[in-house]
Parts: C-alpha cells; structure tokens; sequence
C-alpha cells in the first residue's frame, strides 16, 4: 500500500485528487492540507511515502516546503502539481528534492502512474516536460545581459511597484528607472509591464 499526502490550497483539487485515488486499490490517501503549514505539522505525527505539493500557495510555496521537507524526511518522494510548466519553476522544484511533476489537469491514469513509480523509487516528467527541459537545454542562449540593476528594477515591476516608487526606493530619478524600464522591455523583446513579468517568470530572471 502507498500511503499519501495532498497539499493544495484549492479545495475543489483536494477533492478531485481524492475522488482519484479511492479508485486505485494499492493507493491510501493518509492527509490532505490546504496550507504549508498543516502540511509540517502532520509531518511530524506521519510520513507518507509520496506527498504531492502545489507549487503556488499563500505562505511558505511549494519551492520552500520541498526543501524543507526533503532534508527533514528524506524518505518523503514528493511530486510538484502545478497548472503551468515553467522550466525554471520545474528546475528549481527538482533541485529542492522533488521527484516528480504533474500538471493538475492530467489524466487520472497519469496521476496514479505518477504516484506508483515515484513511490518505487523513478523520477516522473511527462513526456510534453521532458522534450522541453531537453529544447531548453540546447537553445541558445540571449546575447542580451542583464545588469544587476536591471535585475533589482524587474523584480520590483513584477513586485508590482510603480515607475516612482522603484525611484524612492533605489534612490534613482524617475527618468533613469524609466530607461532601465526601455531598455528592459527592448532586450526580453516584450511591450507592456505584463510581458515583463510573463518574460520574467519563464527565463527565471525573479
């Protein structure tokens, strides 16, 4: 029997996934939390063998709790559930311990693989991830760097700070962090704050 935990901070998800798993005979659903911080405490009382996690959830994200949780129960397999599959978020997942990644719309044959082979001791990609993970990898990479202070002006527009509070807060004038802004815009080759950010998150800049 492989006994699992569910972290997700959508109800409607918790209850599909169990709907899911009362199906499989040699899977026992053993907790099911809607926040991080249920989630370690029912840590402490047991110890499933695999946990599926949410990425995106209000306090401590799934990137965090993965890093703590592998290093406090490393017999814990855990597997990212997400609605996107953003390479540097599926990087970063893997390198704070997780083993597997499942986008919440998969299949519910796809979900029970998932579980049955990280449980015996295999990664889990599907094969969409896989093949991007590879383009990723040998794609070439942009001739366009990013300063240091670009960097800090783009984690605050994704932070959603306006053109004058970055200046008050960098201590910059307004025109210097509208021209970082420009020239931002013309080396991720985006149009608006919204593509900015959209650029940001994927190429793992934030």
């Amino acid at each position: 029997m492989i006994d699992v935990m569910i972290t997700d901070d959508q109800q409607i998800i918790l209850n599909g996934l169990q709907k899911i798993m009362a199906e499989a005979s040699d899977i026992r659903l053993v907790g099911a939390y809607t926040n991080g911080e249920d989630l370690l405490e029912a840590l402490q009382q047991q110890t499933p063998q695999v946990l599926l996690l949410d990425i995106y959830m209000p306090g401590k994200n799934g990137i965090e709790l993965a890093g703590i949780i592998s290093k406090s129960y490393p017999a814990v397999k855990i597997i990212a559930l997400t609605n996107v599959d953003i390479i540097p978020q599926v990087k970063k997942m893997l390198q704070q311990g997780a083993t597997g990644y499942l986008l919440k719309d998969a299949a519910p044959e796809i979900i029970i693989d998932a579980i049955r082979k990280v449980a015996e001791g295999e990664k889990y990609l599907y094969a969409d991830l896989q093949r991007q993970i590879m383009n990723n990898l040998f794609e070439p990479k942009s001739t366009h760097v990013i300063t240091r202070r670009e960097k800090e002006i783009l984690q605050l527009v994704v932070d959603e700070f306006t053109n004058q509070e970055i200046a008050e807060k960098l201590f910059l004038s307004l025109r210097t962090v509208e021209n970082h802004r420009n020239n931002l815009l013309q080396k991720l080759g985006v149009k608006n704050t919204a593509g900015l950010v959209k650029a940001a998150i994927s190429k793992g800049l934030v």
